[in-house]
């Protein structure tokens, strides 16, 4: 054997493919196309935009004097702190209200409308109307009932508590159906009847899951609640608000308004925070 014979050689490494990491579709090519046409759209409207004399400067210098009342100056204003605190505490009381509401009932219709708990056909017609009531906003609800009741607090209990149904039994359902079907059956087995497999093998397991989404609810009802305390004549805070920003012009009100709003939200979310824990730990 010669040394040329004993010489091993190395194979030759196939070609790989080329792997494209953007293929060429049409999706991609309409998303592109709608995205040029905005910038350029824009583009457009920013060059031919009628600023009606409005001098730039001047305008933001008077953007930064409003933003330093506000937020830098803020004051109970002409309404005073016990009016501000009633108001607030107004707010508060609605949306804890309509939340409890949503979560009683949206609770219940979860149950009725979960895919392995029911008749499929009732869970189906549940479903389409939660889904019906949830594609109208929250205000729109609002103004519907106060045209319907009159303006008051009785538009914006109905307004919200309707939409807090609609979302608490889809969050509720959700979670309903990501239980092990195994445990279900095996109660079904046995002969319990309906609500004692629903207290004894449903609600311990998504006890943590109903604590989050109604405290998530209750926070957006919170802020609606502010939004339909002028559009609904409902008062609370949002009304507050609507007369010192839009009306008095009172802005280191509205500053204060603000930051109250926002310490209540920091509130509602440490104590959902504190018994999600408390029963995960269990």
């Amino acid at each position: 054997m010669t040394d040329s014979e004993s010489v091993l050689q190395q194979p030759k490494t196939p070609k790989s493919p080329e792997i494209k990491l953007h293929e060429k579709s049409l999706s991609r090519t309409m998303i592109i196309v709608v995205f040029a046409s905005l910038v350029l759209i824009t583009g457009y409207t920013l060059t031919h935009l009628d600023t009606a004399g409005v001098q730039i400067n001047v305008a933001i210098k008077e953007l930064m004097t409003t933003m330093n009342q506000m937020f830098l100056q803020p004051n109970a204003g002409t309404d005073g702190l016990p009016l501000l605190l009633q108001a607030l505490g107004s707010s508060v009381i609605l949306s804890i209200l309509t939340t409890i509401i949503g979560a009683v009932f949206g609770f219940l219709f979860a149950v009725l409308a979960s895919k392995n708990l029911t008749n499929a056909y009732l869970g189906a017609s549940i479903r389409v109307i939660m889904a019906v009531v949830r594609a109208i906003p929250t205000i729109i609800w609002a103004l519907i009932f106060s045209i319907v009741c009159g303006l008051g607090t009785t538009a914006a209990i109905l307004g919200l508590s309707f939409h807090s149904v609609a979302y608490l039994t889809k969050a509720y359902s959700e979670s309903i159906e990501g239980i092990d079907e195994s445990t279900i059956e095996s109660l079904k087995v046995t002969g319990a009847k309906f609500w004692v497999i629903v207290f004894q093998a449903i609600w311990p397991t998504i006890v943590a899951s109903f604590v989050s989404w109604t405290f998530i609810r209750l926070e957006i009802n919170f802020a609606n609640a502010i939004a339909v305390g002028a559009a609904a004549g409902a008062g609370g805070i949002g009304y507050q608000l609507f007369v010192a920003s839009g009306m008095s012009f009172d802005f280191h009100e509205t500053g204060f308004i603000v930051y109250m709003v926002v310490l209540v939200t920091f509130v509602l979310e440490f104590i959902a925070v504190k018994i999600r824990r408390f029963y995960l730990s269990r």
